[in-house]
Formats: C-alpha cells, structure tokens, sequence
C-alpha cells in the first residue's frame, strides 16, 4: 500500500516541495511515529528540507554534524541506525517534537539512514518518536527496504531542481525553490521565494545591482549569494565598507596610489578594485563615499578604468559592482550629497530586500536557526520557543530587522540559563525572556500604565543642554551599532559636527 501510494507521488506532477512534503507525511502515517525530517547534507551540517511532527521554528535550525553524534553516525554509514533510548547521545530534536503532551519531552526512540545520489552522500533521512520501543527490529528492516524509494525521490526533485534554474535563467519564471536555504539565506516566505528567482537571473549578468533596504536586513548575505551564483563564482568576492574609509584614505583604498603620492606612501600599493579583478566588489554603504570619490567611482563602471592615486596611467579592471545602501540614494541626489550619473549607473538592476516584518513566518524559522547556534555555543541541551513567545516574535515590527531578532534570541538564551541554571535540561524561551515588548508593543496586547517619574533635579541650561544631547548621541550609537555615519543621519546632524561635539561631551 505504502509502495503504491509513493509511486504516485513519484510519477505525478507535483511541486517538489509538495512531492518530499508528501513523502515525510506518508512515512509518520506508515511507521506510526511522532516525526520524520528529510535532512540535505552541505558545508559539514544538515539542514531540514522536509519534516512533519516538528515545531514549526525547527525548520530554520542547521544541525552541524561535529556538534551532534547521532546525525554524525548516521552520516558514516549505509545502513540504518537505530539508537537505544537509554543512549547517552544527545538527541537533536528534544524538546522540538510538536506533539509533546504539556512540556517538551525528550525524543526517547529514533532510527535513521543516510541518502545517497549517483555514489555522494546527499543527507539523511530520521524517524523520531516520544515512546520507547516504537522502532522495533522489524521497523529498522522495513527503513533500510524503503531507502531505494526515498532516494528515488531525492533523485527526481534534484532534478527538476536543475531543469528549474535553467528555466528560470531563460526566461524568469517558475516556482519558488525547494532550496530553502541557498548559500545561508534562511525563509521560505513569499517575498523571499520571489527575491531569489529575480536574483538568479540577475546573477548571471555583469550588471551593477544596488541593494537597498533597512538596516539589519541583510544586504551583504545577499550580495555574497548573488557573487556565488554568477559566472565570477570562482573569482573573489571583495568587501568595501565605505561608512569606515576616511576620507582622506577613500581613494587609495579603493584604487591603491603608487610610490611617493602621499607623505607616507613609500611603496606602490594596489587597492580594491585591484583585489576583485575578474570577480565582484561589494560596495556596502554606498551612500557613505565622499563627493570626491564618486567622480572616480563613476569612470570605474563608465571605462572599466581605474587610476592609481599619483599614477599617469589608467589601469584595465574587469570588476562587477554590487553595492548596497540603507539610505535613499534619490534623496541624496536632491540633496547634493549624491551624484546622480553615479547613481543610475549602479542602480542599474535596483533589488529592495523586504524587512522581517514582512516575511511572515520566515521570523520563527530564523529564531530557530538562532536558538541552534546559541545551544551550541553556550553548551545547553535544547532550547525552543513556547507559543507565547512565538506570537510575540510575530507580532513584533523588528525596526532592527534580522540583527536584532538574532540579538534578541542570544539574550534570552541567557535569560533561561540564568533563571534554570541547568544547561542540560530542555529549556523553553517564553515571553518573559523576549525583551521587545518594552521597545514596540506588538499589535493586540495590553499596554501597561505608565509609571510616574520622579522631577528631575534643576541644573544649569548648558549642563542640561550637554546631558540631553549626550544621551541623545549615546542612544544614536546604540541603535546604529557603534557607526557614526548611521548616527549622524539618525540625528540629521552632519557626520563631522557629531564628531567634533561627541569630542566636546568626552564621548569615546
């Protein structure tokens, strides 16, 4: 029966990922199980691709096999692997089940296999269940006759992965990929489905492409998938912060300067646009570069010439830009702080990354990938989300975007240690560990009363003057992450002038 109804699955025109969706579902039912994972295997961990039975921010996780030595020795061999419930391994899906009874239990019975394609691992298939005894000796037998099937389907999707990319090379249409998790680019949401089939197609030209979008939202991730993706794949990838060059440095980092240009220049140097020849400078930040520079910027992408600073002779570079900024460039432009035949030459292909807010469930699986890499490193044996939790994560605006859901994950990680103080107990990150609700009330929940201040002291006008804007300029820091460009702009101040009265309020 079960046989029958995988075959039909197999032959039939499904979505891919509705087609493995369908295969893990089929083997809960057949196995009577609490949950099946379909894991790929990629950069030394596994990454589920297809599950049923787990909670839903388990699907962002990235198991890293050197971490957890029951998806280690699954890897290393060909047949299945069934683990005693009283084996001392940590298991990597306690407390993740979704079908635990009042609090996450731990897994107390799991067996698995590896997969194969064309001879190469490919990843894992794992069964996991709340009660022991479940997988029996008949159980682990019925596996290791199913694998040929499994692979078949592993086969099949990989395929139709390869004939969609070259679809989509020709002609920018197709569903969203199965590969939900390209070069680390988390979400299976719409919005970002829809961004990575505009990029892949983007990605095989030599066009300039300027990202924009909010801080946090993960411009570079981005760039770096767009490098992986192009013809310049094996060539390098060079990173250009142009918010931290000095002005007086900016062109001789971006176009190195010979012997004897500037006091101190006593050798020839190349710069950056020497580094990504034949590959992809990343220009993040754009909209921090200095006047001066962006005239020369400009012949770099008009000529595909650069001039060393106190050379006499252009230079020959074969570079693709990818640039990103958080500002709006137009207004820049308006402003005369931006050139404007620079700036329509790199916003050629323009890509707005959407902020978390808009990516839906793509929050929770993102928290996930946050708590795995926590667990890891603060030594604790699961972490997951209650569902109090959830909905604040989800009702949240994330003004700090990705960064600040990652921050905010690290700290109440700490919170729950702290509290339990057991690292090996399966910890659960309620909303009394989330500190955004202070920071921006999510949508529907109560607002507590305000509280009464205490007056404060009466001190001298300019002493108070300098303490508001103290604090003012500390607060600017703080939400710009220690950049002072981003600060200046917070606090539509000059750059230079932030400078100049941080150094008058001894501010470091």
């Amino acid at each position: 029966m079960l046989e029958t109804l995988l075959m039909a699955d197999l032959v039939a025109e499904l979505p891919a990922a509705v087609r493995l969706q369908r295969l893990v579902h089929s083997l809960r039912n057949h196995f009577r199980c609490g949950a099946v994972v379909l894991l790929q295997h990629g950069d030394d961990c596994l990454r589920p691709l297809a599950a049923v039975g787990l909670v839903q921010e388990a699907l962002g996780r990235r198991f890293e096999t050197a971490r957890h030595p029951r998806l280690a020795a699954l890897l290393s061999r060909r047949e299945p692997t069934w683990f005693d419930p009283g084996s001392p391994l940590p298991d990597p899906y306690d407390g993740l089940l979704d079908d635990s009874p009042g609090e996450p239990l731990p897994v107390h019975d799991c067996m698995g296999v590896s997969l194969y394609v064309e001879g190469r691992i490919w990843g894992a298939l794992t069964l996991d269940a709340l009660e022991a005894g479940t997988f029996d000796e008949a159980a682990r037998l019925e596996l290791q006759r199913l694998v040929p099937m499994v692979e078949a389907f592993v086969r099949v999707t990989r395929l139709e992965q390869e004939n969609r990319s070259l679809r989509l090379s020709r002609s920018h249409e197709g569903e969203a990929p199965v590969e939900v998790d390209e070069q680390g680019i988390i979400g299976r949401s719409k919005v970002i489905t829809t961004l990575l089939d505009e990029l892949r197609v983007v990605a095989e030209s030599d066009l300039p492409v300027l990202l924009s979008g909010e801080t946090g939202v993960g411009k570079e991730l981005f760039a770096r998938w767009l490098h992986r993706n192009s013809r310049r794949s094996a060539k390098p990838l060079v990173h250009v912060n142009c918010a931290a060059l000095p002005e007086s440095l900016a062109e001789s980092e971006l176009f190195g300067h010979v012997r004897g240009a500037f006091s101190g220049a006593n050798t020839d140097r190349s710069g950056r646009f020497d580094a990504a020849n034949g590959g992809t400078l990343f220009l993040d930040e754009v909209g921090e570069l200095p006047l001066s520079v962006q005239a020369k910027l400009l012949r770099a992408l008009q000529n595909g010439e650069i001039q060393r600073l106190g050379a006499d002779k252009p230079l020959r570079v074969d570079v693709r830009i990818v640039a990103a900024t958080n500002r709006n460039l137009a207004d820049s432009v308006a402003s005369g702080d931006f050139r404007a035949d620079l700036y329509h030459r790199l916003s050629v292909y323009p890509v707005p990354i959407p902020p978390l807010r808009a990516r839906g469930n793509d929050i929770l699986l993102l928290a996930g990938h946050f708590m795995e890499l926590n667990r890891s490193r603060l030594g604790v044996r699961s972490l997951r989300l209650s569902a109090d939790a959830e909905q604040l994560l989800l009702g949240y605006s994330w003004p700090g975007n990705v960064r600040e859901l990652e921050h905010v994950i690290s700290r109440a990680a700490l919170k729950a240690i702290g509290r339990h103080g057991q690292r090996q107990a399966i910890l659960t990150l309620d909303s009394s560990h989330l500190d955004i609700s202070a920071v921006a009330q999510p949508e529907g929940m109560a607002v507590a009363a305000p509280v009464a201040l205490a007056p404060r002291p009466l001190m001298p006008l300019r002493q108070a003057v300098d303490a508001c804007q103290r604090e003012q300029i500390v607060l600017a820091l703080e939400q710009a992450e220690g950049n002072w460009a981003s600060a200046a702009r917070l606090l539509d101040v000059d750059s230079s002038n932030l400078h100049k009265l941080a150094r008058r309020l001894a501010i470091k």
